[in-house]
């Protein structure tokens, strides 16, 4: 179990992320935009270092919706692996099961 004060610092990131989202898009698009002069371009950069560094989607790590866990985490469902096999052990994950051969 991922500490609860890790768990919460990665939801406020998802939370700051969501609220900047649409200023850094508006920026990264100034600032890559080769019409506009590059002292308006470089502005636009300044203006993206100046947002918190938590804005950024980059610092968002996938964690285990029931433990926390920060590494081994299926996408798919959304779990750990452990938790996932727990899980798929006792046939709660539909169309998951164990292979055999």
């Amino acid at each position: 179990m991922a500490k609860t004060s890790v768990v919460n610092r990665d939801l406020k990131r998802r939370q700051a992320v969501k609220k900047y989202a649409a200023k850094r898009k508006a920026l990264l698009e100034l600032a890559s935009d080769p019409k506009l002069q590059p002292e308006d371009r470089y502005a636009a950069r300044m203006k993206l270092q100046q947002l918190p560094r938590d804005a950024s989607p980059v610092r968002l790590r996938n964690r285990c919706a029931l433990t926390g866990r920060g590494r081994g985490v299926y996408r798919k469902f959304g779990l750990g692996r452990g938790k996932l096999r727990d899980l798929a052990l006792r046939g709660e994950i539909p169309g998951v099961i164990k292979a055999s051969w």
